[in-house]
């Protein structure tokens, strides 16, 4: 999930949560990071909750994660079976409610290491993880 910091797009007069999404519609996940506590932020905001500075700067995200809670939602087969949602939390620091694509959802595990990975949906990108093997903190 890395890109070079110099050439990273501001939110602008977009606002921050319609930028966001606009990255990721094209493919991009990024969190914001506050220039003055240097405390990762997400969901996407116009003031630092931790801190209340403005100097937030879009950041790529390592991209992994560890997930700090799970449940499956039990739906019927016609409508496409059961589905996990997942609590991850960003080796960053912050959490955002997802799925883990690439195992059952009885298979998600607290605590197991997950990657995210953007998927696009009728053209609007979604935050989406993977579990993965052997992902160092």
């Amino acid at each position: 999930m890395s890109t070079n910091e110099s050439a990273m797009p501001q939110a602008g007069a977009l606002g921050a949560q319609a930028f966001h999404q606009r990255e990721l519609d094209a493919g991009r996940f990024l969190i914001q990071r506050c220039g003055d506590c240097s405390r990762h932020v997400y969901y996407p905001r116009e003031s630092c909750p931790h801190c209340g500075g403005m100097a937030l700067e879009w950041k790529a995200p390592s991209g992994l994660g560890t997930v700090h809670a799970v449940t499956t939602v039990r739906r019927k087969p016609a409508d496409g079976g059961d589905l996990d949602v997942s609590l991850i939390e960003l080796d960053e620091g912050v959490r955002l409610m997802s799925r883990i694509e690439n195992l059952a959802p009885a298979a998600v595990r607290i605590g197991q290491r997950v990657r995210a990975r953007v998927q696009l949906k009728d053209g609007r990108g979604l935050v989406l993880f993977d579990a993965v093997e052997g992902a160092a903190r």
